[in-house]
């Protein structure tokens, strides 16, 4: 057999493509499926079968769009209750596809419902584990108790992945090839390491979870220090599980509109320009979460700070990045939100205040320093002592709990976040200036 794993960088999203006698099986493929036709014309190879491990909560899948447009069979759990057109793949079930035969393991703690796909071609064994085992960890188990078929208390999950860690590997050789829905970067774990796959053997020598210990100790040791969950991971566990529309049409759906200098005060805008670019001038009620790069997490702030359902601007550079920002708005599901895509006049009336470096650094105590890094981030100590945090995807909620009597001037870690964290805060406070420490952070480090 023949796989290929397609990487997306900014979810640190991997999904794969099996071939075997002109024939070709997909692995928890991205929102959009014309990379997989692609390749599935360079092989010329029919598109038999598309494998969901779970359903997803940091990406919309394109399943249902590749099984009305290739024809292919939808596999998932029995436990998913998914809405959607499929077969039941579960313990016990199975699948030839040229020489190649795929069974189903059900390895439950990341979510309930969660399978491993085994792929065997004579002696070579290769295992698509999802979100339940990651190169260095495992998947995270306190993603489902408010979204999806089956709700699971993170512990109850937490369990669940003892045992499969335990108990669900343990007939498969260690030559096995691992290959996870996820690398580092992204939040559906901790700790993951850069590599793109592994062995099941090397797992077992270095994947912690993998060593001998109790339940107990398990238990705590996977549910501390996990990552911040965005509003929009449940949204995508259901669109994951009723089934997405096709991407082509709903993102083409979208308005243009050109050189516009106003919009509605009362829906929020997202300004996906450099921080220079939008200080200089923007609308109001912008946030300014930049896309200038795969390296930019745009999808992921996106979906932590503009909630699911919620309407906004979409505000573009040039119209040279329409494609691309409706792409990426889409890998999350959001793409049905825009109220429209616009490119700015020169009449926009918002500009950022002109931030005084050196009189911060001199008069730190004429400032209120507003720390938005995450929770864990902060717990490793402080940047400035007496600065208030305040994680950036809470601040939209929490901006009451931060005085305004003083200047505010907001801080991340490395500069990307404070972007968005100082255009909440400047949205939120009239009368106050906030500033962006930028990446001038770097210089009190």
């Amino acid at each position: 057999m023949t796989i290929k794993q397609f990487k997306d960088s900014p979810l640190a999203h991997y999904s794969y493509a099996i071939v075997s006698d002109g024939k070709m099986a997909l692995v928890d493929p991205s929102r959009n499926p014309m990379d997989y036709y692609r390749y599935a014309e360079e092989q010329n190879a029919k598109i038999v079968a598309v494998f969901e491990t779970h359903p997803h909560a940091d990406f919309v899948s394109s399943h249902l769009q590749i099984h009305e447009e290739a024809g292919a069979t939808i596999y998932a759990s029995e436990m998913v209750g998914a809405d959607y057109p499929h077969k039941s793949f579960d313990d016990g079930d199975s699948l030839k596809m040229g020489a190649v035969e795929f069974k189903a393991i059900n390895t439950p703690g990341h979510s309930p419902d969660s399978i491993t796909i085994v792929a065997k071609d004579g002696e070579e064994t290769a295992l698509f584990t999802g979100d339940t085992l990651f190169i260095g960890n495992v998947g995270r188990p306190d993603l489902r108790e408010k979204a999806g078929n089956m709700k699971a208390k993170r512990i109850d999950l937490a369990k669940q992945m003892y045992d499969t860690i335990k108990n669900k590997f343990t007939d498969l050789p260690d030559d096995a090839l691992v290959y996870p829905a996820h690398g580092a970067g992204s939040l559906c774990g901790k700790n993951m390491s850069d590599a793109s796959s592994s062995t099941l053997g090397n797992e077992r020598q270095g994947n912690w979870a993998f060593k001998e210990q109790t339940e107990d100790e398990f238990v705590e040791e996977i549910l501390k220090d996990q990552p911040f969950i965005p509003h929009y991971f449940g949204f995508n566990v259901d669109i994951n599980k009723t089934g997405p529309e096709n991407v082509q049409r709903t993102k083409w759906a979208n308005k243009l509109m050109l050189n516009v200098d106003q919009v509605e005060k009362e829906i929020t805008v997202v300004d996906t320009r450099d921080g220079d670019a939008f200080k200089a001038g923007h609308l109001p009620n912008s946030i300014n979460i930049m896309a200038r790069s795969e390296s930019d997490k745009y999808e992921t702030w996106l979906g932590a700070i503009i909630k699911p359902e919620e309407e906004f601007y979409l505000v573009l550079n040039s119209v040279d990045d329409l494609e691309e920002l409706l792409e990426r708005t889409a890998k999350i599901g959001y793409e049905k939100q825009v109220k429209a895509v616009v490119t700015l006049g020169s009449e926009v009336s918002k500009k950022s205040d002109d931030f005084d470096l050196e009189d911060f650094k001199n008069n730190k105590e004429n400032y209120t320093i507003v720390d938005i890094r995450n929770n864990s981030e902060v717990a490793d100590g402080k940047i400035f002592e007496d600065a208030i945090a305040v994680p950036l995807n809470e601040l939209r909620e929490n901006a009451t709990e931060i005085p305004s009597h003083k200047p505010v001037v907001v801080h991340c870690a490395g500069g990307y976040r404070s972007a968005a964290g100082s255009s909440i805060l400047d949205n939120k406070f009239e009368n106050t200036k906030v500033y962006d420490l930028s990446e001038a952070i770097k210089e009190f480090k």
